[in-house]
């Protein structure tokens, strides 16, 4: 009787739990992204976060939205891709709005120049938003007419994870060229490691494809080099490595 009760009783604490991290995973992406939407609210200053972090989550998560047509995957997973366009939209709006302002006399460059030079460092929000979408109309035809090839499937699985894996790679660079995590939210990166520590764990205790396991520990390594940049540059500060300015030289890289 005890043990019946007892059941009873973990049957849905167990479910609790399930739903619990279930929330996590569609809606934990996002939050490392608050602290930093705030601070460049705030100081009206988008130059410590590069805008390039956006552009590897947009088609990372493009990606894997259509791997799903693929290969069914875990319905949380799906839905905090959804989230993470839709969040990654919004920084890149406040991240133009703020560049622009502070831009004078400096022209106006648009998706439509098709100049490699000014890539992703258009002047409307709009811009931003035709590039994904071509980049989703391309990918999703490619994806409908090779849907029936299991390699195919695989390796849009792969370059959608792999792509996210490398997240903080622009991040890392830029902090690299500027010696330098001023103007970068190091609360953002904290939220990314305990995330993508919490992401890799639930993909491999799920049994999620594997490439989620693999990518999802390459990220973790990733965002432990941003926070050791952090450490570094904040304790033994070093001068900026000497390179080519951009003829914009708000740029972010």
């Amino acid at each position: 009787m005890e043990a019946a009760g007892l059941e009873r009783l973990l049957v849905p604490m167990q479910q609790l739990v399930s739903w619990g991290a279930a929330g996590a995973m569609v809606f934990g992406g996002v939050v490392p992204y608050i602290p930093q939407y705030r601070d460049i609210r705030r100081t009206q200053n988008a130059e410590g976060f590069s805008t390039y972090v956006c552009l590897v989550l947009l088609v990372a998560n493009i990606l894997r939205i259509l791997f799903w047509f693929g290969r069914r995957f875990e319905s949380p997973l799906l839905w905090q891709s959804i989230i993470m366009i839709i969040t990654m939209l919004l920084m890149l709006k406040l991240c133009t709005e703020v560049r622009v302002s502070n831009e004078l006399n400096i022209k106006r460059r648009s998706f439509a120049d098709f100049d490699l030079n000014y890539f992703w460092h258009w002047s409307k929000f709009t811009d931003y938003v035709q590039c994904v979408l071509t980049f989703t109309g391309v990918t999703g035809y490619i994806t409908y007419l090779w849907l029936d090839s299991s390699l195919f499937v695989e390796t849009l699985g792969f370059l959608a994870v792999f792509t996210e894996a490398m997240l903080g790679v622009p991040q890392l660079y830029r902090n690299y060229q500027n010696r330098s995590t001023e103007g970068m939210s190091v609360k953002m990166v904290l939220m990314w490691t305990s995330g993508d520590t919490f992401k890799t764990l639930y993909f491999i205790l799920n049994q999620a494809p594997f490439q989620f396991s693999i990518c999802g520990l390459l990220q973790v390594f990733v965002d432990l080099a941003i926070l050791l940049q952090a450490y570094l540059y904040s304790y033994y500060p070093q001068k900026p490595v000497s390179h080519t300015t951009h003829p914009a030289s708000t740029k972010a890289l």
